[in-house]
């Protein structure tokens, strides 16, 4: 059964509520369709320097106001922009949401995103951008995204490049900010110690007044990405001082959650803890690796699985071949029934450990609201358990070819 309640707005918008009434903390989630794969050409970066932007007040809102109320109430304020979204959160102690949620609201619905504002935090952002060019994972993620998505925007960094950002205007931000932020796109969600009539309420109150919709340039419909033979790409960086090797395969997006979970499965199986099959061979056994992980990235329009390794270079030939005997050896030899066991269970603690606080429930409720259904964010567990071997060694033998990936490798001078 659900715990939260679900509501949907005259508006539009969609409202989370769930009340926790042992706790004195409330902790508000807003989540926008409006991230990176909305951005036409050439407004890449738009939705990530937006992000940015709404902080800088209205035309009834100073800038600095809304953080100088959370300060003073001992709250905290933050927000992030991906591919699918952008998502803003405030936590603070019951009695001040009603004083911080309104500013919140009025900026997110109003921003004025003001001119000398916008020159100013373009430099802030340009400098995010130049930092991340600095780090030597950023750089093999990107160029192992490129070579994935290609003319996707997956493909693309969420911030944009220091020459599209230098074309970019406070007219066309406020266009973007007109199209995306409206009802539809929106989800609020609540949780603590606030009950729902108060929590409702407020949110009806503050989402209430939203700007005219803008007509602005629409995204270009593109495929999802198939990678067939080995793609294969290297970069050699200055100051590395050791390898990586970055392989991906694509699987699909948030329309078949089922697949994202088996995978999940597997990638625990393959590189979660000392007794995973990557990490027991290739770090414990034979230590050409000094760390191997791997990872499932749910997106909404096409998932990545990504096994990463860091090494010395002069062991990256043969790694790389090492996991794909351990894939090979996956689609043609059927899982062990303590090895299911293992996986199913670190799985579910790690859901169960993700869902103790109300920021981790409003993350996960807003998050699944925006990709897929919020009510799919509880099944987690179940759908974890139903898997059986069989099921995985398909999935293994579909998704996971070891002769089909994108590999990016990083080498030092």
């Amino acid at each position: 059964m659900f715990p939260a309640s679900v509501f949907q707005l005259d508006s539009g918008l969609t409202f989370i509520h769930q009340e926790i009434p042992t706790t004195p903390v409330v902790v508000a989630d807003i989540w926008v369709r409006a991230g990176a794969t909305m951005e036409p050409e050439p407004w890449f970066g738009m939705a990530h320097f937006l992000e940015h932007m709404i902080f800088k007040g209205t035309a009834t809102l100073a800038p600095g106001v809304f953080d100088h109320t959370i300060e003073n109430s001992g709250g905290m304020s933050n927000a992030a922009t991906s591919y699918d979204y952008a998502h803003y959160s405030l936590t603070t102690a019951a009695p001040y949401l009603a004083d911080t949620l309104p500013q919140l609201g009025e900026m997110l619905l109003n921003a004025a995103i003001p001119e000398d504002e916008f020159i100013r935090e373009r430099d802030v952002v340009l400098e995010e951008i130049r930092s991340c060019y600095d780090n030597p994972d950023w750089l093999g993620f990107q160029s192992l995204l490129k070579s994935i998505y290609r003319n996707h925007p997956y493909g693309r960094s969420v911030l944009g490049t220091e020459q599209e950002l230098m074309q970019q205007s406070p007219e066309a931000m406020r266009c973007f900010h007109r199209a995306h932020y409206q009802p539809e796109n929106m989800t609020v969600v609540i949780v603590g110690g606030i009950a729902q009539q108060p929590a409702w309420e407020l949110v009806n109150r503050t989402f209430a007044d939203f700007a005219p919709r803008a007509d602005c340039p629409q995204c270009v419909e593109v495929q999802e990405p198939i990678i067939t033979g080995i793609r294969r790409h290297e970069l050699i960086l200055p100051r590395l001082e050791q390898g990586r090797l970055l392989i991906a395969w694509t699987a699909p997006g948030a329309e078949e959650l089922r697949t994202s979970y088996g995978l999940e499965l597997l990638s625990v199986l393959l590189a979660e803890g000392r007794t995973s099959r990557l990490v027991s061979d290739l770090r414990e056994e034979k230590q050409l690796v000094q760390g191997i992980c791997s990872n499932v990235s749910l997106q909404q329009e096409s998932s990545l699985f990504t096994i990463t390794a860091w090494l010395e270079p002069e062991y990256l030939e043969r790694v790389e071949f090492l996991i794909c005997a351990h894939l090979d050896k996956l689609q043609n030899t059927e899982i062990t029934e303590p090895e299911l066991a293992r996986i199913r269970r670190l799985l579910c603690n790690e859901y169960a450990f993700s869902t103790e606080t109300p920021n981790q429930l409003t993350g996960l409720y807003g998050y699944y609201n925006t990709i897929s259904q919020v009510e799919l964010a509880v099944t987690y567990p179940q759908q974890i358990l139903s898997f059986d071997a069989q099921e995985l060694q398909k999935l293994a033998k579909k998704y996971l070819s070891p002769q089909n990936y994108a590999v990016t490798i990083l080498k030092p001078c």
